[in-house]
């Protein structure tokens, strides 16, 4: 009897050298969870043994329980990384044709080609849908989703009207309009960019160019002249009544201020961006622009056109909203992340890849939000580890293992004695 007492702790001992050797193949695993081997003694008895001589049968391995102590937080640069912090995992919904749903601790998540929120293995992480509030508009199983990041935000509309000031200068010195090369800086004096947009929010450059041709004064008090070559991109801007493309000239009076054209606004005939676009026309408002003694300057300069927003940068909330931010100032909110518990978590069911499933000794998911009805709080840029510890785990080992042999020693001892007592002689 006593060869089998020995044997079921050897058998024992083995399957907590196992657990404990698990435990240190996953301590860089992100959100393992480690276990522990729970172990119970094995009695034989009846109603006529006396208590007082029973003798053990041995050990039992009861099972392995884990641990779901949290496990260290490391920072990271990515938003998309998320440590819950407390009571909860995340649900993923795998991409194959079950649709399974997992539990998962690893909140290392990315964006796949379709934009998706995945995980490493490329399972979604679900989201509750929210209004452009934040506020969650379905709840329960039913009302899960997988979380796309848009890439784009708001309505484009091409620039109509353009508003440049600009005090041009009375000393600059006169040029020869006819030898007018935008690529010779030589042959102008001074010019302003502005960025505008075509009908699909694509940005162009609007770019007047200014070249002085005279300076006189005579009966009607004139005192400068300019010729304003436009292009945008690179084709040049016809003028009003203009049949080829060519400068709009400005006058200037003896108080300095724009004489011509009055109003002072130029409306260019139509163009075709070379985006593809449709077809736009530019007005430019010159209000506010004069020439002075002193140097060039911009006083002001706008235009109503309105581009697409790019998306700029993702953040999460401790509570687990996820807003998109973009180049237009929208700020957008995408999803909030959905957290399951469970009445009993060691009775999930471990599936790999820091997976776990729900099982009857589990109990069914409790879905929630982070910090809400008793669920933890997310923390981006954070990724949780394993909660193996080394040391611990290592002092474990040892004990075991000297279990283990103490188990072979009994063995061989009651080999001995067998031994001994087959070699009796009469």
């Amino acid at each position: 009897m006593s060869f089998y007492t020995s044997l079921s702790g050897l058998q024992a001992m083995q399957t907590d050298m196992a657990t404990i050797s698990h435990n240190l193949a996953n301590v860089s695993t992100t959100g393992f969870k480690k276990s522990r081997t729970d172990f119970s003694d094995v009695i034989a008895s009846s109603v006529s043994t006396d208590p007082r001589k029973m003798v053990g049968s041995g050990v039992v391995v009861k099972g392995t329980t884990q641990q779901f102590k949290e496990g260290n937080l490391t920072t990271t640069s990515n938003a998309l990384d998320l440590a819950l912090v407390g009571e909860g995992f995340f649900i993923m919904k795998s991409t194959g044709l079950s649709d399974q749903v997992n539990y998962s601790r690893n909140g290392a998540f990315s964006v796949d080609s379709d934009r998706n929120v995945v995980d490493a293995q490329g399972s979604f992480l679900m989201v509750y849908p929210v209004d452009n509030d934040g506020n969650v508009t379905a709840t329960g199983e039913k009302g899960l989703t997988n979380l796309q990041i848009q890439q784009t935000s708001g309505t484009p509309s091409a620039t109509k009207g353009v508003s440049t000031s600009v005090q041009v200068s009375s000393t600059s010195t006169i040029k020869d309009a006819t030898k007018f090369n935008r690529t010779d800086t030589t042959t102008y004096n001074n010019s302003v960019a502005t960025r505008i947009y075509d009908a699909n929010g694509n940005a162009m450059t609007m770019t007047n160019y200014y070249v002085r041709t005279g300076g006189v004064d005579n009966a009607n008090g004139l005192t400068g002249t300019w010729q304003m070559f436009t292009y945008i991109g690179d084709q040049q801007m016809k003028g009003p009544g203009q049949t080829t493309a060519g400068p709009v000239e400005l006058t200037y009076d003896n108080t300095g201020a724009l004489k011509s054209p009055a109003p002072a606004e130029v409306q260019f005939q139509s163009f075709l961006p070379t985006s593809g676009a449709a077809a736009q026309s530019v007005k430019l408002t010159l209000t506010g622009s004069s020439q002075l003694s002193s140097a060039f300057s911009v006083n002001a300069k706008s235009q109503d056109g309105i581009p697409v927003g790019q998306l700029a940068g993702v953040t999460v909330t401790d509570g687990g909203l996820i807003q998109a931010s973009f180049s237009n100032g929208d700020i957008v909110p995408l999803g909030k992340v959905a957290l399951a518990k469970f009445s009993t978590p060691t009775g999930l069911r471990q599936v790999g890849n820091s997976y776990w499933q729900a099982t009857g000794v589990s109990g069914v998911a409790s879905l929630g939000a982070a910090s809400s009805d008793g669920f933890g709080a997310l923390m981006s840029g954070t990724i949780e580890g394993s909660n193996v510890d080394i040391t611990e785990e290592l002092v474990n080992l040892i004990a075991a293992q000297r279990n283990f042999q103490a188990n072979a020693k009994a063995l061989d001892t009651a080999t001995q004695v067998s031994q001994a007592i087959l070699n009796i002689r009469s």
